[in-house]
This record gives C-alpha cells, sequence and structure tokens, in this order.
C-alpha cells in the first residue's frame, strides 16, 4: 500500500506543479488505465459484452439520435483510448508538439488548441460519417486535438529540430506533413476515412489557430475564462482570489510573429521585451529553435510563462 500511496503523491505533485502538457499526458494516462480496468472487471466477472456498451457512451458517435443522448462524447471522445499502441502513439506526439507550442507562446494556449482541434475533428469526423464510406459507428482518442498541437507546432517552429529514435534528428515540418499525407493517403484508400478525416480537421484548426494569434486575435481567451469559471464551480474562494488579483495585474502582453514595434504595452520597458521577444521568433522561423542561444531560450521560456 506505501508503493501506492507514494506513486499517488508523485502522480498529485506532477499534476499540480506540472505544466499543461504534463497535465493532459497525465488525465489521458488515467482514463486509458480507468477503461482498461473496467474492461478487465467486466471480463472476470463474465460480463464482457457489456464493455462496448459503457464505452460507447463515451466515444463520438456517427448518428444524430445518438449524439443527442450522449452530448458530452464530443469532449468525453478526446481523451479516451482503449488500444495499447492507439494511446502510446498519441501519448508521444501530444508531449512532442505540446511542449513545443507551449514553450513558444505560453502554457496557457496549449489546453485551448487541444480542446479545439478535438471539437473540430469530431465535427468532420460527423461529417465525414454522413458522406463517406467505411466511418464506422464510433470514434474516440485524441488524435485529431494533438494534430491541432502538429499543425500550431508547424505553422511556428517548422525547422524545430526533435530527435526521433533510429531516425536522429528531425525537422518538424517533415514529421507533420508525414502525418498529414498518411492522413490524406487513408481518405483517399478509404481506410478509416472518419478518423484521419478528423486529423485532417485538428490540423486546419491548429494552423488557423496560430494564424489569427499572429493577427492579433487570441481564440484561447474567451476558452481560458469559460475553464476558469467551471473551475471556480469547484473552488469557489480560489476563483474569487484569481479575479481579485487579475484586476490588478497590467495587461498581458500581445504575442507578435512579426519584425514590427506595436506590443500594445504603454511602457519602455514593454516594448523592449516585445520587441527582443519578436526578434527572438523571427530568428526561430528563420534558423529553428535549436540556434537560439542558451540566453535566448532562457527569455523564451519565461516570456511563455509571463
Amino acid at each position: 500500500m506505501a508503493v501506492f500511496r507514494s506513486i499517488w503523491e508523485d502522480i498529485k505533485h506532477s499534476f499540480r506543479a506540472g505544466n499543461m502538457v504534463t497535465r493532459l499526458v497525465i488525465i489521458n494516462f488515467a482514463v486509458f488505465v480507468l477503461v482498461n480496468l473496467i474492461h478487465f472487471f467486466l471480463w472476470v466477472t463474465q460480463a464482457h459484452a457489456l464493455f462496448d456498451d459503457v464505452l460507447y457512451l463515451f466515444c463520438m458517435p456517427s448518428d444524430w439520435v445518438t449524439l443527442l443522448w450522449h452530448p458530452w462524447s464530443i469532449i468525453t471522445s478526446m481523451f479516451l483510448h482503449e488500444g495499447f499502441m492507439h494511446f502510446l502513439g498519441n501519448l508521444i506526439t501530444l508531449y512532442l508538439f505540446g511542449v513545443i507550442v507551449g514553450d513558444l507562446i505560453g502554457d496557457r494556449r496549449v489546453l485551448p488548441i487541444y480542446l479545439l482541434g478535438g471539437l473540430v475533428g469530431n465535427v468532420l469526423y460527423f461529417i465525414s460519417a454522413q458522406f463517406l464510406p467505411y466511418v464506422g459507428t464510433y470514434a474516440l482518442g485524441a488524435s485529431g486535438a494533438i494534430m491541432a498541437l502538429a499543425g500550431a507546432a508547424l505553422v511556428l517552429a517548422p525547422d524545430y529540430r526533435v530527435m526521433l529514435i533510429l531516425l536522429g534528428e528531425v525537422k518538424v515540418k517533415y514529421i507533420v506533413l508525414v502525418l498529414v499525407l498518411l492522413d490524406l493517403v487513408g481518405i483517399a484508400n478509404q481506410s478509416n476515412t472518419g478518423g484521419h478525416a478528423a486529423h485532417i480537421g485538428g490540423f486546419a484548426m491548429g494552423c488557423w489557430f496560430v494564424y489569427h494569434l499572429r493577427d492579433g486575435r487570441d481564440l484561447s481567451g474567451p476558452i481560458n475564462r469559460l475553464l476558469d469559471r467551471v473551475m471556480g464551480l469547484f473552488s469557489p474562494g480560489k476563483s474569487a482570489q484569481n479575479k481579485k488579483q487579475s484586476r490588478k495585474k497590467q495587461p498581458a502582453f500581445k504575442v507578435s510573429f512579426g519584425g514590427g514595434k506595436g506590443s500594445g504595452a504603454s511602457d519602455t520597458e514593454d516594448l523592449g521585451f516585445q520587441e527582443r521577444l519578436d526578434a527572438i521568433l523571427d530568428k526561430i522561423k528563420e534558423n529553428g529553435y535549436e540556434n537560439l542561444s542558451q540566453e535566448e531560450k532562457d527569455f523564451l521560456y519565461n516570456a511563455s510563462k509571463r
């Protein structure tokens, strides 16, 4: 029991102290473990036939009637995995692209991109189920949400290099484009067309999010405010304290990807901060993240937490 208690305390600490990518990994892992424990329990009790019915309650359906009866499935399905290889592949890509996005445009934008990508992916899946063959009756998995992070990483830092087993260092743009190509081939071959359509939808949402952010329109703002209100229902004291503190704060800096000086800040210090941030982001676009100095990487990391 002491071992399990220690593991539980480690998980709780990682969830509280970790960034949003860590929290998403923990949530997806916890749901995966729960699903398979239920599967095991039903198998032991000779009620294995019930498992598909239980799982289907939280999967994204392909028909209107089921969706009306299970409206929560449009959210729950993007955290749901059953097969180990499906789960492992999504966990690796979630960490890979989530860390890049969080480092470059801030931790608070990771979850909104994830949710928006998952939502758009589920909508594309549902639409494709009405018109395309070989879609299947339900969908589950975080692939659409993760492809949104992949699309965001592609636009933000296409030349960022990551280390892949057996392949060595590979630029993000090649990894993402291969994933997109595989989805297009899957649709053309009529193999899991709904799932591949969901991936493409998530990818497009991630790209669109970053392009809007470049134009000064941050789609994460309304989502974060909604999430803060929801969390406030479970911890009203903390929510009131956060609101009180937010009224005292200066307006947050505006992330810019251009070379101009318009940061929206009123004082010289914030203007200098924005100019340096713009210069680093431009350098990433031209030469890749790996060519930044350690000082520039530290500055970028601190900017993402600001």
